[in-house]
């Protein structure tokens, strides 16, 4: 009959769980607030960006992006270049301003890597 009583275990096991599995929640919802805290982010609009669609600038492109195009940065604001090779130093188009970043096309005064080129190939 004391071994029925040994049924305790459940609520230690209940007690315990239960316990570590509210903490789930600390890491995600309430700890970091993340999208409360990018709110805020209506500022980064209202600056005035460097660029300006349309208007043409001389850059230097030091990165290249996920999808393949190259990354140049006019007063930190990023430009993403498209066909941009790294280490190219170029003339580029903007075609579109966003929020956090532009994209632009190169108009001229490309001077590609020697060797991108026959990678290219």
């Amino acid at each position: 009959m004391e071994m029925q009583e040994g049924g305790a275990t459940m609520s230690y096991n209940e007690g315990g769980f239960g316990e570590s599995s509210e903490n789930r929640g600390y890491g995600g919802d309430r700890g970091y607030g993340g999208g409360r805290r990018f709110g805020g982010g209506r500022r980064f609009d209202d600056r005035p960006k460097p660029v300006e669609t349309g208007k043409e600038y001389d850059v230097s492109i030091t990165e290249i992006s996920r999808k393949g195009d190259g990354i140049a940065r006019v007063d930190g604001f990023v430009i993403f270049v498209k066909g941009g090779q790294v280490g190219q130093n170029a003339k580029i188009k903007i075609t579109q301003v966003g929020g956090r970043f532009a994209t632009a096309d190169v108009v001229g005064g490309g001077s590609p890597q020697p060797a991108a080129e026959p990678a290219a190939e």
